[in-house]
């Protein structure tokens, strides 16, 4: 199932044709998918830059064309010597502030055209390294050729690149043959509704119990209720006094307890200019 295939369900099981995701997540991965619906789609912006966090494991002896278990063979098959020592070691050098190359078989867009359709048509996508921070690699695991790990990665980042490089790095290949996503950002395993459970939910209360809370979303910005005729101001895009808020560069301005109208931004002092506006 890809991420796509995600949204089409929980569209069809929600009636909400405005659905979007916060980073895709590979067809062989299970784990944490965020979904923004409708006007919360306009959040992306300040969401997709959240940190990821996963459990997997990496099978070393050789590697593959997509740096992972669907894709074909490349090079020999070899027995690989591994040791907890070796690998830990091994781990160590991806741990900070590191360049990255994007897998061949990947979402980066090259002249508007994702890497992995060019890579599909037997051409060599020219590819950048980026920079991302890996701010915690742990191996639990050495067991024959297999190494299980928990990774909290950048976005932008890619667990698979990880592997592949693993295997370069002990000289006898590798790639990624599982792979989970625990966390993404604030949003966790535990808080997640499986596609089947969306699939079975009766009615707009049960799924909007379901779902985030507004006023959890965007931790760090402070959250104000707004009376009606600053309400109106937020409308029509005009500038609006948040005394209480002084502080912060940026703040959720709320209709009530649960709708979220606006986000808006800190002009001088306590004058806040609308940036989103949701109503």
């Amino acid at each position: 199932m890809t991420s796509h295939d995600v949204v089409a369900r929980v569209r069809r099981a929600t009636g909400e044709q405005s659905v979007g995701h916060l980073g895709t997540l590979d067809p062989m991965a299970t784990g944490v998918l965020p979904l923004l619906l409708g006007k919360y789609t306009r959040l992306a912006q300040f969401l997709n830059a959240s940190e990821k966090a996963y459990t997997g494991a990496i099978r070393f002896g050789f590697a593959t064309d997509t740096y992972d278990a669907e894709g074909t063979p490349a090079g020999g098959v070899v027995s690989p010597d591994l040791s907890m020592e070796k690998v830990r070691a091994a781990a160590a050098r991806f741990v900070g502030e590191i360049e990255q190359m994007p897998p061949p078989y990947s979402a980066k867009k090259i002249d508007g055209k994702p890497a992995y359709k060019l890579a599909r048509e037997g051409r060599t996508p020219e590819l950048k390294p980026v920079r991302i921070v890996v701010d915690a690699f742990e191996i639990e695991s050495v067991e024959g050729e297999t190494v299980r790990f928990a990774m909290r990665i950048s976005a932008g980042g890619y667990v698979r690149s990880i592997a592949h490089e693993m295997g370069q790095a002990l000289g006898c290949g590798a790639h990624l043959s599982s792979l989970r996503r625990t966390a993404a950002g604030p949003f966790t395993l535990e808080q997640a509704v499986t596609v089947d459970d969306m699939d079975s939910l009766a009615g707009e209360q049960e799924l909007e119990a379901r779902m985030v809370h507004p006023r959890a979303l965007l931790p760090e910005m402070p959250a104000v209720t707004a009376d009606e005729a600053t309400l109106g101001r937020i409308r029509n895009g005009m500038q609006v006094n948040l005394p209480e808020y002084s502080g912060a560069a940026m703040v959720k301005i709320f209709a009530g307890q649960r709708e979220l109208a606006a986000i808006g931004r800190r002009v001088a002092g306590t004058l806040f200019q609308p940036f989103v506006v949701l109503l």
